[in-house]
């Protein structure tokens, strides 16, 4: 199988992956017998594994030129990337009320909201970078379907999440988002520690490094 069938194929498992197993009655079902780390773990793993087949299949789809590839848009990419790491793993690094992704272990503090003071969904914003720097990057029709989806997912996310959180808080929700922004131009109050900086620029050189041997093209111009 090649060309835009496997494309088809592998972005219609990826949608579905994304909608069966987190939708009532399945998730429940599944974290009661797996167990809730196992679930998202297993979940995770997969999610990976079928996106990383979609990104091949979108290689492999027959080229049809939508954005010209000009030399200057291939940059895009490692010039974004750096702050898609960044606010991947601060995103990751602290308590968040508001979306998905906060492992933080210290409590949210409303007066001091780190880096949801730039975006209350740095996960999702992450997502948004990556796919919009990409979509300029590869051009052709498959590339754009994939990387626009991801941009118009993570988008649409963050408003629907938005709704969803300020029905389920009520009150609350003015005292614990009166410091965020579902996306501003605002620096992150305080900054993110030294450790979220390293281990961005660690994340970063690894994506550059198997960038290659992985998805099988070159990030360099």
């Amino acid at each position: 199988m090649g060309g835009w069938a496997e494309f088809l194929l592998a972005l219609s498992v990826f949608l579905l992956s994304h909608v069966i197993p987190v939708r009532p009655p399945m998730r429940p079902w599944l974290i009661d017998r797996l167990g809730k780390r196992a679930y998202f773990t297993a979940y995770s793993l997969l999610s990976l594994a079928i996106l990383g087949w979609l990104i091949v299949a979108a290689a492999r789809a027959p080229y049809v030129e939508v954005i010209p590839p000009l030399p200057a848009l291939r940059w895009v990419p490692l010039l974004v990337m750096p702050v898609v790491c960044l606010l991947a793993v601060a995103g990751m690094a602290i308590r968040n009320p508001f979306s998905f992704g906060g492992l933080g272990r210290a409590p949210f503090d409303p007066e001091h909201p780190g880096i949801l003071r730039l975006s209350r969904h740095p996960i999702l914003l992450a997502l948004l970078l990556w796919a919009l720097a990409h979509l300029l990057a590869n051009g052709s029709l498959a590339h754009v379907i994939l990387f626009g989806l991801f941009a118009g997912f993570a988008g649409l996310g963050m408003a629907l999440i938005d709704r969803r959180k300020m029905r389920d808080m009520g009150a609350d929700w003015d005292r614990l988002a009166k410091n965020t922004a579902r996306l501003s131009l605002r620096l992150p109050k305080p900054l993110p520690r030294l450790w979220v900086w390293l281990v961005a620029f660690v994340v970063f050189e690894a994506a550059v490094h198997l960038h290659a041997p992985v998805i099988g093209l070159s990030p360099w111009p």
